[in-house]
């Protein structure tokens, strides 16, 4: 079959620094393969339009990346003639390649637990007891694998239950919510947060808004080390994805699918890692 050399991209937000410096960087590394990029985006609830979708099928991709599971493999899957779609996963922990469902598709698996494990053990080292998870959005399964791994390395390490902070992965909602956090309720010593985004909307009420001292009073820790995270300002300990690597690994999905169009579901593997600047410790 012919190839068309275009590859779609489903993506819930464009604007967020983490997507779009992914956006970014993918596109760079798929046009150095020869590719060029379609991008699609979602809804708010992060469904797509079918509009769209029959748009998509249109184009013809080699292949197609959704970076939400809620555009799940069986709608692709009626859309895509012989293209296999990629979806990014969290698993609890490192599992075989097993699709449920008997739906086609290929995995990038992200496993949290090292870079969460590593956070924890060093807040708890600097005295950190009472624990608050500022989440991101509740249709993202990102953040609420984040928040089931959390639950896990803290039972696991006699630290009792997180306190659940409603978030959405933006600034604004970060900073209210951590200014409720300490107003209305009972504070934190120690708050992990389900995005860097996130964590500098905390770091900011803390510092601004309840005249608090980061590490001192509140350690934070982030999520994602974004461009941003190093700036002077933020200086973020921060659980790293190492964007490089995860878009060498979306990339070989794609030309190993290619290479081998009927092969079972394909999976490659990144890990985290915590990376350590000012805000803990």
């Amino acid at each position: 079959p012919r190839r068309s050399h275009l590859v779609g991209v489903i993506v819930p937000d464009v604007c967020s620094p983490w997507e779009s410096q992914e956006i970014d960087q993918l596109t760079t590394a798929l046009q150095a393969e020869g590719f060029a990029t379609l991008l699609f985006k979602t809804r708010t609830d992060r469904s797509m339009d079918s509009q769209l979708l029959t748009y998509m099928k249109g184009y013809n991709p080699d292949s197609v990346i959704a970076f939400t599971e809620n555009v799940g493999p069986e709608i692709l899957g009626q859309i895509l003639d012989r293209a296999v779609p990629i979806y990014v996963t969290y698993p609890h922990e490192e599992t075989p390649a097993e699709n449920p469902q008997g739906q086609r598709f290929d995995r990038l698996d992200v496993v949290q637990r090292d870079g969460i494990d590593q956070a924890i053990a060093l807040m708890q080292g600097f005295g950190a007891r009472r624990f608050a998870y500022l989440a991101g959005d509740p249709h993202a399964s990102a953040s609420l694998e984040r928040e089931y791994v959390l639950r896990q390395v803290m039972a696991a390490r006699g630290l009792g239950e997180p306190l659940i902070v409603p978030g959405d992965f933006t600034y604004d909602t970060a900073y209210r919510a951590t200014i409720n956090l300490f107003r209305v309720g009972d504070g934190a010593d120690a708050i992990f947060a389900a995005n860097d985004v996130s964590a500098f909307g905390a770091l900011d009420a803390l510092r601004h808004d309840l005249g608090l001292n980061v590490p001192k009073d509140v350690k934070v820790v982030g999520f994602d080390d974004i461009a941003q995270s190093h700036w002077k300002s933020y200086d973020l300990t921060t659980v790293k994805i190492d964007l490089d690597e995860r878009v060498r690994a979306l990339v070989r999905l794609i030309l190993r699918r290619l290479k081998n169009p009927d092969a079972p579901a394909l999976t490659e593997t990144i890990r985290t890692k915590l990376v350590v600047r000012g805000t803990v410790g």
